[in-house]
């Protein structure tokens, strides 16, 4: 027998929602960029170099990241590291949530009652990206592609 609380749970799973939430940060600037990848950039709402962007672990914003691997680094970020981005270098949303008509309603980061801006301005990191450089494939020793948990290391060194 399952209680309500796993049943939501398993629906959650099956959706292609879960809990886990994706840091993503550009690190290569878009000059020479086809214009497909700076769209998706800017859906991810990384419009700069070293902008990150907090989004849940879903197959839509996999595929997001996907088209724009060659720009971006990312991983699982982890609560602790979450907290200490918000209280570093989370910038109040002091807009409006929706439009004058009730039509459209913009995207803002929600935490404890409070808005943020959907990202992050962050430093160049402590000690840069990675031995090769922001040309070269994280598993390669460079900047790119998916970290996985050592993306609170980068995000820490970034602040």
């Amino acid at each position: 027998m399952t209680t309500k609380t796993e049943t939501k749970k398993e629906t959650k799973v099956k959706e292609g929602h879960s809990d886990k939430k994706l840091a993503v940060i550009c690190v290569r600037g878009n000059v020479d960029t086809p214009q497909t990848v700076i769209d998706t950039l800017h859906m991810l709402n990384l419009r700069r170099k070293n902008h990150a962007s907090v989004v849940p672990d879903t197959s839509a914003f996999r595929g997001m990241i996907d088209k724009v691997k060659d720009m971006v680094t990312w991983g699982e970020i982890d609560n602790e590291t979450f907290e200490e981005m918000l209280k570093a270098r989370g910038e109040a949303y002091q807009g409006r949530t929706t439009d004058s008509k009730q039509k459209y309603s913009y995207r803002v980061l929600e935490v404890k009652g409070k808005k943020y801006k959907n990202y992050f301005r962050l430093n160049p990191p402590r000690k840069g990206f990675g031995r090769k450089g922001i040309k070269v494939a994280f598993q390669a020793h460079g900047a790119l592609g998916y970290r996985g948990n050592k993306i609170n290391d980068l995000i820490k060194r970034m602040l």
